[in-house]
């Protein structure tokens, strides 16, 4: 056969392709791809002065009662969040079911805007109180997956209190429980103007790490964007990978605050709202800055709380049209939050804050109504690709190539670790959890740990370790 006439030598070829060398390993070291970790469906926070061992089932018995009262069965849930009603049985059983063995999937102890201002020696008080109930909560196993502590801003006039409030609580809840951090342990750092509030807040954590023997890192940090300046730097720079770089490797998640950052985009209270435009835009700049860095992204929460306007005095009850008035204003307040949180959900962020126990049957609700709309297609999608051996393929009128299938083992393993799918539902792909678990379009091995807790099919915690 006649040798192919070619222009460039092997050793020219070569030579032009050493650069490509370094330059992909440069951006393999800035973009090591998403976390294989477990990211929560949401952060719910609370003041620190509240806090306790057994708060997450509190919740839980709360979020249950508000939906028993509410909405007591299947077809009232589903109308008044206008659910598929070929979903509404399962979705109702289903967040009934989390309510009961995970309430809630991260919790952030406030000392901020949930906490307020107050006398040093009060604050120094609440947090050795907050730092001993996590300390109980870790010893009885009463915590959540996910928990952290959100300091107040490195401001000239707080950051000496922030500082210390994080030192006070870390070093007692180390001292309780031998210097055993619980599992998802972050601090979370709002209202950041400078890279410089990153960079002295990562130095305090090595040295509280340094002092209490812990492994270098252990601390982990989480990043909220709530002012322009968070977005963009002085010199108009995209802002958020200086300041994940300032975090020295500790950074695990970046929180958008919508309503501190409509109030520093000049917009006024009436339209400060998650659905406003601004908030989109910088939701965008944070996925285009941040996108393959392994850092978690988490949107906002809704302010309006689902709250009855009528309250029985004494032993007089409401009258019929009080708690009609009452199961009305709750309804509206759930139909508010399950939009906002199926609009971050469409948008491509998968977490966010809630303020209220009432929140949590509709923030479950918005997510596994999410991922089971679309569990038959891509359940069918993701069984045609592999079928396929990890061609290009055609199913219907959408072409699925290895990108959309890495995609379609995302929407997989976030609706099963959150309890919004079952492993019955998961062997419709042709896959096994396990396979699940560890194959990759990409050429990357992915495991996750799967929450027995989530679903009530699940038979056992599995942890699939990497294929190689």
């Amino acid at each position: 056969m006649k040798a192919a006439r070619t222009s460039l030598s092997r050793a020219e070829t070569r030579g032009l392709l050493r650069p490509l060398g370094k330059a992909w390993k440069a951006h393999v070291a800035s973009f090591p791809g998403d976390s294989e970790e477990r990211q929560p469906v949401h952060s719910v926070y609370g003041g620190a002065h509240l806090f306790r061992a057994d708060t997450a089932k509190k919740l839980g018995a709360l979020a249950t009662k508000a939906l028993q009262e509410n909405a007591p069965d299947p077809r009232s849930f589903g109308s008044a969040l206008n659910l598929d009603p070929r979903l509404a049985e399962t979705i109702h059983a289903r967040v009934l079911h989390k309510l009961e063995v995970e309430p809630v999937e991260d919790f952030r102890i406030d000392f901020e805007d949930g906490y307020g201002y107050r006398p040093d020696d009060e604050e120094d008080a609440h947090a050795v109180q907050a730092g001993e109930e996590m300390a109980k909560g870790h010893a009885g196993g009463t915590l959540p997956p996910f928990i952290g502590i959100r300091i107040k801003p490195l401001t000239a006039e707080l950051a000496a209190r922030s500082l210390r409030t994080a030192d006070i609580f870390i070093s007692t809840l180390l001292a309780r429980t031998k210097n055993q951090l619980p599992a998802g342990f972050v601090v979370t750092l709002p209202k950041i103007v400078a890279k410089e509030q990153v960079r002295v807040t990562a130095r305090a954590l090595r040295a509280i790490e340094k002092a209490n023997r812990l492994k270098p890192r252990a601390l982990r940090m989480e990043l909220m964007v709530e002012t322009t300046q968070s977005v963009f730097g002085p010199g108009g720079t995209v802002a958020l990978p200086d300041l994940v770089r300032a975090g020295d490797g500790r950074i695990r998640g970046v929180h958008l605050g919508v309503y501190d950052y409509t109030a520093a985009c000049n917009i006024t209270a009436p339209y400060q709202s998650m659905v406003h435009p601004a908030c989109d835009f910088v939701r965008h700049v944070m996925q285009a800055s941040l996108a393959g860095t392994g850092v978690t992204l988490s949107d906002s929460a809704t302010n309006v709380m689902p709250v009855p306007p009528h309250k029985a005095k004494g032993s007089e009850p409401l009258t019929p049209g009080q708690a009609a008035e009452n199961r009305d204003a709750i309804h509206r307040a759930w139909r508010l939050h399950y939009e906002h949180v199926r609009h971050s959900l469409r948008q491509g962020f998968y977490q966010g804050w809630d303020l209220h126990p009432g929140h949590l049957p509709t923030r479950y609700a918005a997510v596994y109504a999410f991922f089971l709309e679309g569990l038959e297609a891509s359940s069918a999608r993701l069984r045609n690709f592999v079928e396929q051996a990890a061609r290009a393929t055609l199913q219907g009128e959408v072409f699925v190539d290895a990108a959309t299938g890495q995609g379609l083992l995302n929407y997989f393993l976030r609706a099963l670790n959150c309890g919004a799918i079952g492993l019955g539902e998961i062997e419709a792909t042709g896959l096994t959890v396990a396979e699940i678990q560890t194959r990759s379009t990409m050429g990357k091995n992915i495991h996750l740990e799967v929450c027995s807790a989530c679903h009530p099919f699940y038979t056992g915690k599995q942890k699939v370790a990497d294929a190689g």
